[in-house]
């Protein structure tokens, strides 16, 4: 009659969308020279099979993340990961060259699966010397995998610190 039996209507509170900003930065893996990826001392990353990047020469063995984003996958051997920012970029992290051959020994990869990671994220620690003395190149290789949702990469040569910011990528 006046309304009085009858339920009120549910206020909703809006829902603010998330804004996921196209651009975003790089950051140097380790301490160490930056390099092109054109310059990696193999085929596969030289030739840009896997997708653009860049590497760094590094002088000591505590790798962090380029990228903030998701851990998508760990290496068995540790030797590699997968990350996916929140934009869809997939980035893979390739610590040393032909490594894969030493079955994880030189590696104590801390990441798992699932994980959010920033460039403070301690990704691994690594014995460039165990590299080294079996033959093995110890550039750490960044690799943008899925180029098609790159609309462009900028990374600055040279020398870095590990974690300082040397590059950008936008999405498309």
């Amino acid at each position: 009659m006046f309304g009085l039996f009858k339920k009120k209507e549910k206020e909703e509170t809006p829902v603010e969308p998330v804004v996921i900003e196209p651009l975003f930065t790089l950051h140097a893996v380790a301490n160490g020279q930056v390099i092109p990826i054109e310059q990696v001392n193999d085929p596969v990353f030289s030739q840009k099979f896997m997708g653009d990047g860049f590497a760094v020469m590094p002088t000591d063995g505590i790798i962090t993340s380029p990228v903030t984003g998701e851990i998508m996958n760990v290496f068995p051997t540790q030797h590699a990961v997968g990350i996916k920012t929140p934009n869809g970029i997939e980035v893979l992290l390739h610590m040393g060259l032909d490594t894969v051959e030493l079955k994880g020994e030189p590696f104590k990869t801390i990441v798992k699966e699932g994980d959010q990671v920033t460039p403070e994220t301690l990704i691994s620690t690594v014995d460039l010397q165990a590299i080294t003395d079996a033959g093995k190149d110890t550039a750490m290789v960044v690799v943008l995998t899925n180029m098609d949702k790159v609309k462009s990469f900028e990374v600055t040569e040279g020398t870095a610190v590990g974690k300082d910011q040397i590059g950008s990528v936008e999405a498309q």
